[in-house]
């Protein structure tokens, strides 16, 4: 198997994950504080926050999705931008934590009891950036269940939308859509012909 950027971010965020879990403190002291970060300067919060999940469940959600889709990503940022397509698929999951986070830290910067964690802003970034250049690919669940990328897209913005208005996990699914935003943004700023993409594609589109 390849390693591809998609892959070794996996395999590190994986890792760091399942330290993580085995390790409470630590795990506190790399989650997103938006008090901390605001008020002690605690910057880093805003990237390691992106490397360390809850359980197993919420690892195993993010990096299924970012795979699905981070492979298909990457191999049209080769395409598209040449040696330069690795450094903006990393600036992209990168910059997907922090831009993500940053209403959150808005909000709840003066909340010394907010803690939130995981890659779902980076994972987003990716996921919407990829159905921006291939809203009609077919992405195979398990090598079984198809769907256009558009319709998952959609469905993992359905999820994140219920899961935030009940869920008291500590995972932030409302970076879900502020990391989906940034995704599209971030390929329209690099790639503006993404969007011609994006409507022709759509435009092709039969239900049935």
């Amino acid at each position: 198997m390849e390693i591809t950027i998609t892959i070794s971010i996996i395999i590190i965020t994986t890792g760091i994950s399942l330290f993580t879990m085995q390790k409470p403190e630590l795990l506190n002291n790399l989650m997103m504080n938006p008090y901390r970060v605001t008020s002690q300067g605690q910057y880093y919060r805003m990237i390691s926050s992106g490397f360390i999940h809850r359980d197993h469940m919420h690892l195993i959600f993010n990096m299924f999705s970012f795979y699905f889709f981070g492979t298909q990503l990457e191999y049209i940022f080769i395409e598209i931008f040449g040696s330069l397509g690795s450094v903006h698929f990393i600036a992209l999951y990168v910059l997907g934590i922090v831009v993500s986070d940053i209403p959150t830290i808005i909000k709840n910067r003066n909340n010394k009891y907010y803690n939130s964690l995981g890659a779902s802003g980076a994972v987003s970034a990716v996921v919407f950036a990829c159905i921006l250049f291939l809203p009609l690919r077919d992405i195979c669940l398990y090598g079984v269940l198809c769907f256009p990328g558009v319709v998952l897209g959609l469905v993992y913005l359905i999820y994140s939308f219920y899961s935030s208005k009940k869920s008291k996990d500590g995972i932030n699914h409302d970076a879900h859509l502020y990391g989906a935003l940034f995704g599209v943004v971030y390929c329209l700023i690099v790639y503006p012909d993404s969007l011609r993409i994006f409507l022709q594609q759509m435009g092709e589109w039969k239900l049935l």
